[in-house]
């Protein structure tokens, strides 16, 4: 009698032993998953989050006709312009056999191909600029707070977007909308800050505002 109660007392043991490492095992695939979900909620990097900071703009749609054996081919090129406020921003084209088409291939081209603008203090921009590209030319120039954005059709539409608050322009030449996008983007890039001058001229930037 005293072997079987003894088996029995350590059956009894090492079933508790099994019990205690399987609710051990459960705890940890537990801790395991609960912070698993909280890695996941502490970082929702979406692309449609990064994608919603920038702001879009259909600037012109043009309708493209190629008369074939069968007749008449249509097709519609757009462009679009995007900013997001704050100092960037960027333009595209694209062609389709819809409108919706288009201006989705549009907006993908425009946020692969964005520029930094330079900006000083009132919103406005450092310096007077003349943006040329084929037959037009952009003229924009500083103004002060309280001008506003003295522009038209597409050259408002990139400096709006951009986050300029107060210019002076006028367009020269051709009025066609993409030249005067790219114009106006031409202008943009040539502006000189006061830290490209000083890097040119291997100064410090404070001997040259002095």
């Amino acid at each position: 009698m005293k072997k079987t109660e003894e088996q029995v007392v350590e059956t009894e043991v090492t079933e508790n032993v099994e019990e205690t490492e399987v609710s051990e095992e459960k705890v940890e695939k537990k801790s395991k998953t609960s912070k698993n979900v909280k890695k996941s909620v502490a970082k929702p990097t979406n692309k449609k989050e990064k994608d919603n900071r920038f702001e879009e703009r259909v600037v012109s749609i043009n309708r493209i006709s190629k008369t074939v054996k069968g007749g008449r081919k249509l097709r519609f090129a757009a462009l679009v312009v995007v900013g997001d406020g704050k100092g960037y921003v960027g333009f595209g084209t694209g062609k389709a056999n819809e409108v919706p088409d288009a201006i989705k291939k549009a907006l993908e081209a425009a946020k692969k191909n964005l520029y930094k603008v330079p900006m000083v203090k009132g919103g406005t921009f450092p310096h007077d600029i003349m943006g040329e590209y084929g037959a037009s030319k952009v003229f924009m120039k500083p103004a002060p707070v309280g001008a506003g954005i003295i522009a038209g059709g597409p050259v408002r539409a990139v400096l709006e977007l951009a986050g300029i608050k107060n210019v002076y322009s006028k367009v020269y030449g051709s009025r066609s909308p993409i030249n005067v996008v790219r114009a106006t983007i031409n202008g943009i890039e040539n502006m000189k800050t006061v830290s490209k001058v000083a890097s040119l001229r291997n100064k410090d930037p404070k001997e040259i505002l002095a």
